[in-house]
């Protein structure tokens, strides 16, 4: 059964894709006449109007909710840079212009928000499932930036999100970071660690090659 609704408006379509949805409420806190958990169904896309839909839809960190306006105004235009925010002890947050390699898919989808999973055991890899809440998963924002980052990237750019076989995955692109302490630095194809086991989160550090962890590939 799909988990893909679209909701209908007279000015705006909503669509929602529940498997991605990991609940940060984003909808919910900045339009509840639109978004409302208590009410059936749960989004009214005409109880705003449609640029007040789109702003919030665009607050959304994982993609699971998107917006197609009647008027094809205003298209949602995704962030020129890529950029990377790691959520302690949860998922890789990333935000630009996205081809993303899916398990299963021949062709990459376009996206401007994902989660990508890093504990492991997300049941829709590469995407954030809310898993590592129940596995108690421990996976530090970055602390420090790598000495391989460089202060400013040179053109405005996209990225490929290639997802690796039983292993991480790898940002096709120059991409911004933040580190704890505020530094910022762009790093060029930097591999995400998706196995939940690396010594160097959020980035691979080949811990994933034990054979213990086993996850489909996408290019």
């Amino acid at each position: 059964m799909s988990r893909k609704r679209t909701y209908s408006g007279n000015e705006i379509d909503i669509l929602f894709d529940a498997r991605r949805c990991i609940h940060a409420e984003r909808c919910v806190h900045g339009l509840r006449s639109v978004f409302d958990r208590d009410r059936r169904p749960w989004v009214d896309p005409d109880g705003a109007s449609a640029d007040e839909v789109m702003a919030v839809v665009g607050r959304c960190p994982t993609g699971a909710l998107a917006a197609i306006r009647h008027d094809g105004a205003d298209e949602e235009r995704p962030d020129a840079r890529v950029s990377v925010t790691i959520s302690p002890d949860g998922p890789a947050y990333v935000r630009g212009d996205l081809r993303v390699g899916v398990p299963g898919e021949v062709d990459p989808r376009t996206e401007a928000r994902i989660a990508l999973c890093r504990c492991g055991h997300s049941a829709h890899k590469p995407f954030c499932d809310n898993a590592h809440v129940d596995a108690g998963f421990e996976g530090e924002t970055l602390r420090e930036m790598p000495e391989r980052a460089v202060a400013e990237a040179s053109e405005p750019a996209g990225a490929t999100v290639e997802v690796r076989e039983n292993g991480p995955v790898i940002l096709r692109g120059s991409v911004r970071f933040e580190a704890a302490d505020g530094t910022v630095g762009w790093i060029t194809n930097p591999a995400l660690c998706r196995c939940g086991r690396s010594q160097n989160k959020p980035f691979c550090d080949g811990s994933h090659k034990d054979g213990q962890f086993i996850a489909p590939g996408a290019g």
